[in-house]
């Protein structure tokens, strides 16, 4: 998966579309990433013993990897691998070759 946890990216398809936000977790076997403040569902809370408070709750909800695209730079698109003289991998822009 070449979205990884703390990336900033932007939604392309859905609800949210052209709203950025950082990753917070990542999913790889369902090819899911969950992103702070998108894809926003209510959820009704029951109280947990005295402490929690029951009631509705914001929830974000993981969406699908194919939805999302890296942002660097201001500008967002799909990610390719390429490799220094090192042979050190690190993800790169495809369509300008920022450096991820």
């Amino acid at each position: 998966m070449k979205i990884q946890k703390g990336d900033t990216v932007k939604i392309i398809s859905g609800k949210d579309n052209g709203k950025e936000g950082k990753v917070l977790q990542v999913f790889p076997k369902k090819n899911q990433v969950l992103v702070e403040g998108i894809n926003v569902n209510k959820k009704h809370q029951k109280p947990q013993g005295q402490t929690m408070q029951g009631g509705v709750i914001d929830k974000s909800m993981p969406i699908d990897a194919s939805n999302v695209a890296l942002v660097v730079k201001k500008k967002s698109g799909r990610v390719r691998y390429k490799f220094d003289k090192n042979g050190n991998k690190f993800r790169v822009l495809a369509q300008t070759g920022d450096e991820a």
